[in-house]
């Protein structure tokens, strides 16, 4: 195994110039999500990521958490893991608490998760048109928690004719490597209604997600499969707009989503464990444009309700509303200023069954679990007209817990162009502020009131260029300092008590992130690359290398082919012991995955794909004694109407 992965890397690293049109990066005309305006890409200071509508087209059978694990810099653990895993997102070797996902413009929460981070299992990759991705602290427009990367979805809201209709439905496996039969175990259905009449937009999505056949854990060599633990989605979406006369525009979406999954024993042992996760959201964005400039409001409100069922169980539910609203206006020629105040409230309850009982009784009330955050927060945007640019701003965190505190970003950039090159060079400084959750403040068993936020720094240093228009690659350094961490520590081993603390050592992440791209005819290739350096203490499950390579063809316009390529290095792992009652470390050895794809139209509304995955069936490892998916196959069709 090792010769192999060491010449997929080989291979991986000599593609220096790719983009296919299965894979996620992309070069666009127009960004958003580093300044809150469009920007054309050639003036942002930052090396972003952007998953277009096309791109998730032809990945209809994908998760979220699949796709971005795509996103060089991305780590996106348990996204190759039976489908109800919990996930860990290990961006630039942080985790869940310091990546904030944005829907449509507003920061998601979940006050009763541990570290109040939004589920990407509570999303399908079918009401999705576009993600971008910035990485780096982000606290000046994205507030608390954006401290190592912003993650901005857009929804699909309708057409723009009458009425059109979307279906697509797939069928296919859902095997671990073992596991070579043919099992039509895995289900993705979709369907949207939707259309505009006069000045109305309006729409009604479907989805629908169901996996089975894999188990949570894997069963030791040698000895037959555990009990599948399956999983299952369902998601309905409603929105309506309209754009008045006086360049006023409204827009509003019910979505009412639910999923449940089975999972296993953390002993590593055979259950009937479930969770159920149950969410109702609000949101809706009105914007008025006048002459030089906009005012936008985005606001959103969810409600969610999580049970456990298993040796455990555990009830929560929980509300967030957030606002974020603000003033595009450009003052000078050249010169944009965004001015705005950002508002979140979030509350939960808890509820267990005691030591002896059989009923459950509430143990956190949202009357004292609860905080609210009000940042005002103000950022420029300024390009000249000789290619220096300059993205510069300030927020003042005013946390409802603890004493205000000041973030603030400069991100200056230096673009020049000769003949068929243009290069740009990129710096940023920016820091961010990570509030720790309700959960480890107020859980009554893990919870510590006495936690104070963490901060981060990062720095980071870059060259984009584009040659000729076809071949583009971008190489970026970046540097993250973090102090306060907040960590889950033994407080005493003997009694088995443990509670978040924050830990007087600073933690240091650095690497390099490399993409690549060729577009030439019938051929488009890309190729990215991230080596991360982390200090020991905080590396669980960061790989210290991870590439992925993709190539696209297009022989005619009936047929897309794809192959995709991934390379994930050694990482350490650490589990919970049952014999010893001592926590133990082990490497996970690295891996090299393989994956082909096609699609065939039969006409402009009826689309045929086949997706293979994990073609040579690798044993891996993603957590330690945890199941991973083997070689699978699905088909689909898509009708447009």
């Amino acid at each position: 195994m090792r010769k192999t992965n060491l010449f997929m890397l080989a291979l991986l690293c000599a593609s220096s110039f790719v983009v296919a049109q299965n894979n996620t990066t992309t070069q666009l005309d127009t960004v958003v999500v580093d300044s809150k305006i469009p920007l054309e890409r050639k003036n942002s200071g930052k090396a972003l990521t952007v998953i277009t509508a096309e791109q998730l087209s032809s990945q209809k059978t994908k998760t979220v958490a699949q796709l971005l694990n795509q996103v060089v810099g991305f780590e996106l653990n348990g996204s190759r893991s039976n489908e109800g895993q919990n996930l860990g997102y290990l961006v630039r070797g942080g985790r869940n608490r310091q990546v904030v996902v944005l829907i449509d413009g507003v920061a998601q929460s979940d006050g009763s998760q541990i570290a109040n981070d939004f589920d990407l299992r509570l999303i399908s990759t079918n009401s999705i048109d576009r993600i971008e991705i910035l990485k780096g602290a982000s606290s000046v427009l994205y507030g608390a928690n954006a401290g190592t990367a912003v993650i901005s979805i857009t929804t699909k809201n309708g057409y723009e004719k009458p009425i059109g209709l979307n279906v697509f439905t797939s069928v296919g496996t859902n095997n671990g490597s073992e596991d070579s039969g043919i099992h039509g175990q895995g289900v993705v259905n979709s369907v949207q209604v939707g259309g505009q009449l006069s000045n109305t937009q309006y729409g009604v999505q479907f989805n629908h997600r169901y996996a089975n056949g894999l188990s949570a854990i894997a069963a030791p060599e040698g000895e037959p499969s555990l009990d599948a633990d399956p999983f299952n989605f369902y998601q309905l979406r409603v929105n309506l707009g309209h754009a008045f006369k006086n360049n006023i525009k409204i827009n509003r979406s019910l979505t009412t989503t639910e999923y449940k999954t089975s999972f296993d024993n953390f002993d590593f042992t055979d259950a009937n464990n479930t969770i159920t996760s149950k969410v109702l959201n609000s949101a809706g964005q009105a914007s008025f444009s006048y002459k030089k400039g906009s005012v936008i409001i985005n606001d959103s409100y969810n409600w969610t309700r999580r049970e456990t069922t298993s040796g455990f169980p555990t009830k929560f539910d929980s509300r967030a509303f957030g606002l974020d609203a603000y003033i595009n206006h450009n003052f000078i020629d050249r010169i944009n200023v965004v001015a705005g105040v950002n508002y979140l409230d979030s509350d939960f309850n808890g509820f267990s069954i005691p030591f002896g009982a059989n009923t459950f009784a509430q143990d956190v009330n949202e009357s004292q679990v609860n905080f609210q955050i009000l940042d005002p927060y103000i950022n420029l945007v300024y390009i000249t007209d000789f290619g220096l640019n300059l993205n510069a701003g300030a927020r003042l965190n005013t946390h409802s817990n603890y004493d205000n505190t000041l973030v603030y970003q400069v991100n200056p950039s230096y673009r020049r162009t000769w003949g068929k090159v243009a290069a740009k060079l990129m710096a940023s400084y920016s820091t961010a502020y990570i509030t720790p959750s309700l959960f480890q403040l107020f859980d009554p068993l893990y919870g510590n009131s006495e936690l104070i936020p963490e901060e981060n720094t990062t720095i980071e240093a870059g060259l984009e260029a584009t040659i000729a228009n076809n071949i583009t690659f971008s190489l970026v350094y970046f540097n993250r300092n973090e102090q306060n961490f907040v960590d889950f520590v033994t407080v005493d081993p003997d009694l088995f008590i443990f509670q978040y603390q924050n830990i007087a050592e600073e933690f240091m992440a650095s690497g390099v992130e490399f993409t690549g791209s060729y577009k030439k005819d019938k051929l488009n290739t890309t190729v990215n690359y991230t080596y991360t350096q982390t200090d020991m203490r905080f590396a669980l499950r960061v790989p210290e290398h991870k590439a992925n390579f993709a190539l696209g063809y297009t022989p005619s316009n009936k047929w897309q082919l794809g192959l995709n390529m991934s390379y994930t290095s050694d990482r350490e792992d650490a589990f919970f012991n049952p014999v010893t009652f001592e926590q133990e470390n082990i490497t996970l050895e690295s891996y090299s995955l393989v994956g082909l794809n096609a699609i065939y139209k039969i006409n402009k509304a009826l689309h045929l794909s086949l997706d293979v995955s994990n073609l040579f069936n690798t044993e891996y490892e993603e957590l330690y004694r945890y199941q991973t998916l083997g070689r699978n196959y699905s088909l689909g069709a898509n009708i447009s109407l």
